[in-house]
């Protein structure tokens, strides 16, 4: 009987043929093969392709070089309907082909193919011979292809399947591309060859003696190794200077020890097994016979040594060492050489806390897709530095390389620049998540890319955390990758957030870490003061940064660090993964999923990172850099007054001599006066007083602040000298000042008591509504505003009354509930011609959670020129507020739209006192609050953010839309998380708010 076999793209046990062992080792003798291939995209595996090439680039994805296949966005369902392991017969192949010389001298060396990435099968041949094949999107494919190569032209095809088996373990929540994503090359060594070097750096319990023990593979490409090869190693220290030197001979097996065992061997064998006492000689002759019992595995030697008073690896101090392996034949010949950069530094659980080099840091991190707006997913060197220069720049000091191993350039670059990584196995069956964590057919799966990848990458002192993946249940195979990693690497955690998700104090075999997504404020609390904790608590995913998102990341951070146990985690996430894509009119706009015609697809959920996809940082970003301020101040108004200031040194690794700083007093939002502030040398976690040049005690005038601002003192891999890094801010006094009180004067309103203003194109009114931000779409929110109809009340004026100075307008607005909101507008003249306008909104029970409570007018065209003063100059909310400093601020209106790429509520500003807008004359108007309150002016109306579904749909209106609030809902994370803290929701009951409209005459 004959049994036909399913294809590799559909066999789960198969998980390569002819690949490699993975190693961490960079061979220099290579020759690089990017560039341009010829390309054919035929419709499944086993087709052929025809006469039709064209070029594409490699590294590429076909989805985004306009071959006929479009990228993909799924979050959770898959992008077909097909169960593991079959796929859809119409399986986009990409092939690949290019011809290539071999170099002068390779003929009779070892010829290794290194392709980077390929998603998600991939089948090599060359010269028409059929080479290997390999599965894992995110991890290079390495094949020998000495037998094959040729001193001539050679031709190499590579075969990319779209789909496989292994889709079904890399549904991670982004786009499904097509292509190969990382660098393709060829490299030489000789037959015998560094195959692998070992060298994780720790420190021994004092924490201040490097430890480092390195385990350096001979490669024997013949039939038996040969003895007599030895490694030479040399230590350098950052500084260059030589710590140590050592050579080491790499053991060989005498393949007939085996056969030189007696009975009497054997019997010695069962008694040492079996516990029983034994004699000196007995121990001597042990130890010469368990080489042949158990040989140890060939070519390879070990060095072991300590570095007294070793500098060590942090995120703030990221010493490097380099280890030079060189390779040297029986006769001496150095015949290979390799450098390996290595962090001395020691990463424990003790207890409830992580702790690094013996110090618990707090975890401010944030999670990292590859992504590139025009590639997809291929990004280079100078890329993910720029990456991690902003995310050292906005005061992260973790990544977590969500969900796949990040190319090995990206870890060269966190141990450089000095980041945290939580290295993340390939792994996430989102769509299937409790089924293939237990099914046998993808154990191979689990155990192989688990470890490929910490083969390939255990020589970083960056990463502190291994991660089994992302969101694919919790089952045996996870058991079996945890198992092989603790073996193959003990000096660090695991990390996996399923194994803890529905139980965050269960025995655990998976995880080191309590690392839930999403969690509220209160659960994470709760958890920690329960007595039920047994794991330090790092949330691998939390505020979720869609749209105008990330509300209460303070209030997070407020308990992460008042709560022992608590110790950080992860925002979701750092991209916006908006594709440029090139519409039919020539105009380019940031596509999502759906936008390529693609189905089923999740449409914007994509959108949901701190930079938008060139890289820009958001609001939310500054939010985050304030909040991971390095220096805390503790200093009451009176203190301040005194020229007293006790600041804290926040950072876990280093005093504050790499910090300068500054102070500012401004009155009324311009400067008073300045000087220096002298920084003593806090030490990490330690407080002390600062001394200000030239500080004297200023009046309590009610705008007065103080401002100490913090910048680095010198330049470092990832800022310049003078780079502002954090800043204080005091208001020396709590008087406000009053509005005026009415006098005699003229106002007008129309037949629906609605103001009449020459400035004015629109009277203030009612304002209830917001546009939907995506928090506020998904959570439900907007649903429910939609039902009760919150966006278009049916206003009815009651009463058109005067009372003394005072025009008195009384309305009801009623909602599709049939709710009626009570509302009453008091306008007075005020002196120089000014008006003032006092409201009053009665809300009813039956409105439990609106958008706002506030008033909403238009200003005529031509007034673009837009100054205020309040907290600036980002967006600010009232969950998201402290990235923001008070102070007078000067912009256009045209500036404060803030381009979220699917529209929204934008371009508020909280703790607004007054704002004004004047054309280039400077004539215009000044509207002055109660007190502060949360304001915003654009050229939108709340209904045209709503109805675009991208951000270049939108078109200005020539007037200034200017909302006046006296309450506005929080933007919590309810996308993808948490809604916004009970005390941020808009709920019923009255609310009074005061401006004044006054015109400005202008230069």
């Amino acid at each position: 009987m004959t049994v036909a076999a399913a294809p590799v793209w559909e066999s789960p046990t198969l998980t390569s043929v002819g690949r490699l062992p993975t190693h961490s080792v960079r061979h220099d003798d290579r020759v690089a093969l990017d560039g341009r291939w010829r390309f054919q995209l035929v419709r499944d595996p086993g087709a052929e392709p025809g006469d039709d090439w064209r070029d594409v680039d490699v590294p590429g994805c076909w989805t985004m070089q306009d071959v006929g296949d479009h990228p993909q966005y799924t979050n959770v369902q898959m992008p077909f309907p097909e169960r593991p392991p079959q796929v859809p017969s119409d399986n986009p192949t990409g092939i690949y082909e290019r011809t290539f010389e071999l170099p002068e001298g390779w003929s009779d060396r070892r010829v290794v193919l290194h392709v980077g990435a390929a998603e998600s099968v991939l089948i090599a041949t060359l010269n028409g011979v059929e080479v290997g094949v390999s599965k894992d999107s995110h991890l290079a494919a390495e094949f020998d292809v000495s037998p094959f190569v040729r001193a001539a032209t050679n031709t190499l095809r590579l075969r990319v399947v779209k789909w496989s088996d292994a889709s079904f373990v890399e549904d991670q929540d982004q786009w499904w591309h097509g292509g190969i994503t990382r660098p393709v090359f060829l490299y030489a060594t000789g037959g015998v060859h560094i195959a692998d070097v070992r060298a994780i750096g720790g420190l021994a319990d004092d924490l201040r003696t490097g430890t480092l023990v390195v385990d350096a593979r001979v490669g024997f490409a013949g039939p038996a190794p040969e003895a007599g090869w030895r490694f030479g190693l040399r230590l350098a220290g950052p500084d260059g200077s030589v710590v140590a030197e050592g050579s080491v001979e790499a053991e060989v097996v005498d393949a007939e020890l085996a056969t030189r065992v007696t009975p009497r061997d054997l019997a010695l064998k069962d008694r040492i097994a079996s516990g029983e006492p034994i004699s000196a000689d007995n121990e001597a002759r042990w130890r010469d016979l368990l080489p042949r019992l158990a040989p140890p595995a060939d070519g390879i030697a070990t060095w072991r040594l300590e570095v007294a008073d070793a500098d060590r690896w942090t995120p703030d101090t990221p010493a490097l060492y380099t280890l030079s392996v060189a390779l040297r034949s029986p006769g001496g010949e150095v015949v290979e050489q390799t450098d390996v950069r290595i962090g001395f530094r020691r990463v424990e659980v003790r207890g409830l806390d992580l702790l690094v080099n013996g110090i618990r840091p707090y975890i401010r991190g944030v999670n990292r897709h590859d992504f590139d707006q025009h590639t997809g997913r291929v990004v280079t060197v100078e890329q993910m530095r720029g990456d991690l220069v902003l995310i050292k720049r906005f005061g992260f000091n973790a990544v977590r390389t969500s969900h796949y191993p990040n190319d090995p350039a990206l870890l060269d670059l966190a141990d450089e620049l000095g980041l945290f990584v939580v290295d993340e196995a390939d792994i996430e069956s989102h769509a299937f998540y409790q089924a293939l964590c237990d099914d046998v057919r993808y154990l191979p799966t689990w155990v192989e890319r688990t470890a490929r990848m910490a083969i390939r990458d255990k020589n970083h002192p960056s990463i502190i955390l291994w991660s089994l993946g992302n969101e694919s249940g919790y089952g045996a195979n996870h058991d079996a990758a945890a198992a092989w990693l603790r073996r193959y690497d003990p000096s660090r955690p695991l990390h996996y957030e399923g194994a803890i998700r529905f139980d965050w104090a269960s025995d655990q075999t998976a995880s080191d870490i309590t690392c839930p997504m999403y969690p509220p404020i209160a659960a994470i609390v709760d958890h920690a003061r329960s007595g039920l904790q047994r794991h330090p608590l790092i949330m691998c995913e939390f505020s979720h940064a869609m749209g105008n998102s990330n509300g209460t990341l303070a209030e997070y951070w407020d308990a992460i660090e008042s709560t022992p146990g608590l110790q950080g985690g992860f925002i979701w996430e750092f991209w916006d993964h908006g594709l440029v894509q090139r519409l039919a009119d020539g105009t380019t706009r940031w596509a999502y999923g759906g936008d390529f015609g693609d189905e089923p697809n999740d449409g914007n959920f994509c959108l949901d990172g701190v930079v938008w996809p060139d890289r820009t940082p958001k609001p939310a970003l500054w939010e985050h850099r304030q909040l991971a301020s390095p220096v805390r101040a503790h200093a009451t108004r009176e203190d301040v007054q005194a020229g007293r200031i006790e600041l804290e040194n926040r950072g876990h690794f280093r005093d504050l001599s790499w910090l300068r700083a500054r102070w500012e007093v401004t009155t009324d939002g311009s400067p008073a006066a300045d000087g220096v502030v002298h920084l003593p040398a806090i030490g990490p976690g330690e407080r002390g007083a600062a001394e200000m040049d030239g500080w004297h005690a200023l009046p309590r005038d009610p705008t007065t602040c103080l401002t100490v601002r913090f910048e680095t003192s010198e330049p470092s891999a990832w800022a310049p000298e003078g780079f502002e890094v954090a800043w204080l801010q005091w208001e020396l006094s709590d008087v406000r000042r009053p509005l005026p009180d009415p006098v005699s004067g003229e106002l007008s309103v129309d037949p629906d008591g609605l103001l009449v203003h020459p400035l004015l194109a629109a009277a203030p009114r009612l304002c209830l509504w917001r546009a939907p931000t995506d928090n506020d779409r998904i959570g439900g929110m907007a649903e429910r505003w939609a039902e009760v109809g919150l966006d278009q009340p049916a206003r009815r004026v009651v009463a058109v009354e005067r009372d003394g100075l005072t025009t008195v307008v009384r309305s009801e607005h009623r909602v599709a509930s049939d709710a009626v909101i009570r509302h009453e507008q008091r306008l007075s003249p005020i002196a120089d011609g000014g008006i003032r306008v006092d409201e009053r909104a009665e809300i009813p029970d039956e409105l439990d959670d609106l958008a706002r409570v506030g008033s909403v007018l238009e200003v005529v065209p031509g007034l673009e020129r837009f100054e205020w003063f309040g907290t600036g100059p980002i967006e600010t909310y009232p969950d998201r507020r402290r990235g923001g400093r008070l102070g007078r601020w000067a912009s256009s209106v045209d500036e404060q739209y803030v381009p979220y790429v699917r529209p929204q509520e934008n371009g508020g500003h909280a703790g607004v006192e007054w704002i004004a807008l004047r054309d280039e004359s400077g004539r215009g108007l000044r509207i002055r609050l109660d007190g502060p309150r949360q304001v915003s002016a654009t050229h939108f109306r709340a209904r045209d953010l709503a109805a675009a579904a991208h951000d270049v749909e939108l078109r200005p209106r020539a007037e200034t839309v200017v909302h006046l609030d006296a309450a506005h809902r929080g933007l919590g994370t309810a996308s993808c998380g948490p809604d916004t803290l009970p005390e941020y929701v808009v709920r019923p009951g009255t609310y009074a708010w005061s401006y004044t409209i006054e015109p400005l005459v202008g230069s």
